[in-house]
């Protein structure tokens, strides 16, 4: 007995020193990290933590999308260092995606390097009275109609479509690569989060119908999805199916009185428990829609 007890050790011992050593030679996964798209030349996402950013490198400079340095005091200027490894011509514009501090903040080193900030109109007016002294105010807007920004052989289309996520959020799409950058309001392969804060649900799955008629075949989120990749109309299909259901479950619980508590803690979407982010989302999911049907907002 006590010879079998002593291997029972050993053996546990030897596991336990082997995943220590798995673990230790595992690589940690970097803070700040430059992709190149798979199958284009001069498209790259740079993420920093949790948030990510389109560039897309030209002829005659570079365009680039979201800072994503809230928080983070040198993320800005990180972010430019990383544009400067993949080439050395000059950042001409910076892009905001919408108005959220998350994904703005910290543009001054591109603003200081002579880039042209750019935003829809609504973004730039909620800026300008907020003041944030990390966030760089827009040059120049985007009316509702859109825009579209050429430079160096490059065609970036900035599309409009109304209330999702903001009321600021613009669409950039890249024609001739067929890829979109959209960020927030189609997270890729996962429950939505602390975004659903300010999230228009019925609007935002009429955004999603209107995305779905888009042509394009990739997305590039602001959050990175599963094992950092890319998205698909079918993940849109899928986010959009998320919502559908969640807006169900919870008119049910709301029309009946539940809401606030009783609902919130009765609201469960089982064909989900598999999505990252369900146990700890589902709850800001719950709120967002028992504000809708419990309340009217």
């Amino acid at each position: 007995m006590a010879l079998r007890t002593m291997m029972a050790v050993l053996l546990t011992a030897a596991a336990l020193a082997t995943g220590q050593a798995q673990a230790q030679q595992a690589p940690a996964r970097p803070a700040i990290q430059t992709t190149k798209v798979d199958g284009t030349n001069n498209v790259y996402v740079f993420r920093n933590g949790g948030h990510q950013a389109m560039f897309v490198v030209t002829a005659e400079g570079v365009i680039a999308t979201d800072p994503v340095a809230y928080g983070k005091p040198f993320g800005g200027q990180q972010y430019l260092e990383e544009i400067r490894k993949v080439t050395d011509k000059p950042v001409k514009y910076v892009i905001y995606s919408h108005h959220h501090y998350d994904h703005v903040a910290g543009g001054k080193a591109f603003k200081e390097a002579g880039a042209i900030f750019v935003a829809h109109h609504k973004a730039k007016t909620r800026l300008a009275k907020l003041m944030d002294p990390h966030t760089v105010l827009p040059d120049e807007v985007v009316g509702d109609k859109g825009r579209t920004i050429t430079l160096g052989g490059t065609v970036l289309e900035l599309s409009y479509h109304g209330l999702n996520h903001s009321d600021s959020t613009l669409v950039m799409r890249l024609p001739k690569e067929r890829i979109v950058f959209i960020v927030d309001t189609i997270p890729v392969g996962s429950v939505p989060g602390r975004g659903m804060i300010d999230f228009h649900p019925l609007e935002t799955e009429a955004f999603m119908k209107k995305m779905l008629k888009l042509d394009w075949d990739r997305l590039i989120p602001g959050h990175p999805g599963p094992n950092d990749r890319l998205g698909t109309k079918d993940d849109v299909r899928a986010q959009l199916k998320f919502l559908e259901d969640a807006s169900a479950a919870m008119k049910l619980l709301a029309q009946d009185g539940k809401c606030w508590d009783t609902a919130e803690r009765d609201f469960k979407l089982p064909q989900y428990e598999n999505w990252p982010g369900y146990a700890s989302n589902l709850p800001f999911v719950a709120r967002r829609y028992c504000g809708l049907w419990g309340r009217g907002t």
